[in-house]
């Protein structure tokens, strides 16, 4: 994985390899599965030592529909014994649609060592590495954030800016919902009164940087298929899906796999914009 801008990749083989670390009750090493909910982790087994996080109300703010306060996410942290200076590794569902979330949301608040297991549950599952049903019950620890970092984040005004001066927006969901055919993915909760994208925006699937296994592709592939849409790093680029999950899979590819420095997400997402009063919307499919 050394192609990769940063080192924050790990695959399934170093997590197996690190199990007693991550079982242990030092804090030196948290392994944690983030799902959208925990019915998986709880039922069907997880990774030995991991803690399980529940994506909706583990990791945002149900009041307000946002991310945790800073103390909410010193006090999380702590309670499962992570301090600042542990080794984070994160996997999930989906592809690692809300570990991504995650590790977007621990860079957020300035957690130096987090990383991601590279093609998340469905390959630890699918490759047959141990699955356990015990839950960890480590010692609480004190927790200190550094952040909050803002130069990740995009809000309803940065977005403003953007179509004013024609930053790329990508757009991640999928052609359907890009079009306004549909206002989320088959299955999953509309949370919005509007279908269709921001003006401006490219379409650029979130699966387009992973293989069919969920692990992510190499550095060159990922920059090839950012730079065929004309994002080559140069100038900022703003990520948005739905909820801002599957966004944050590409921020990731972006600003820490290839090194795209000057990318935020815009973890408001449709949820936010296509409830908007007067926001501007475009519908139909994306142009050639």
């Amino acid at each position: 994985m050394s192609d990769y801008a940063k080192d924050v990749l790990v695959s399934a083989d170093w997590v197996e390899d690190h199990s007693e670390e991550f079982q242990s009750d030092d804090p030196d090493y948290r392994l944690a599965e983030v799902d959208v909910d925990t019915e998986l982790y709880e039922e069907d087994g997880h990774a030995p030592g991991a803690i399980g996080f529940n994506w909706e109300t583990d990791l945002q703010d149900q009041t307000t529909r946002d991310i945790l306060s800073e103390a909410d996410f010193e006090d999380l942290l702590g309670s499962h014994g992570i301090t600042e200076d542990s080794t984070v590794v994160l996997y999930g569902d989906n592809s690692n649609w809300f570990a991504a979330y995650t590790y977007w949301q621990f860079k957020y608040y300035g957690h130096d060592d987090v990383r991601l297991m590279d093609g998340g549950r469905d390959y630890w599952v699918e490759n047959d590495y141990p699955l356990t049903d015990e839950e960890p019950d480590f010692s609480a620890q004190e927790y200190n954030a550094s952040g909050p970092r803002e130069s990740i984040r995009a809000y309803r005004e940065d977005v403003d800016n953007a179509i004013d001066r024609g930053v790329p927006l990508v757009d991640v969901r999928s052609p359907e919902e890009f079009s306004g055919e549909i206002l989320a993915p088959p299955g999953l909760q509309e949370t919005a009164q509007r279908g269709g994208h921001i003006p401006g925006a490219q379409n650029i699937s979130w699966a387009a940087v992973t293989n069919d296994d969920g692990t992510f592709k190499d550095a060159e592939e990922i920059e090839e298929l950012y730079a065929e849409e004309g994002i080559d790093g140069e100038g900022t680029t703003v990520a948005y899906c739905r909820i801002g999950e599957r966004s944050s899979v590409a921020w990731f590819a972006l600003h820490e796999l290839l090194g795209y420095e000057d990318t935020i997400n815009y973890d408001g997402s449709w949820t936010e914009w296509g409830n908007l009063v007067g926001a501007p919307v475009e519908t139909g499919e994306a142009d050639d």
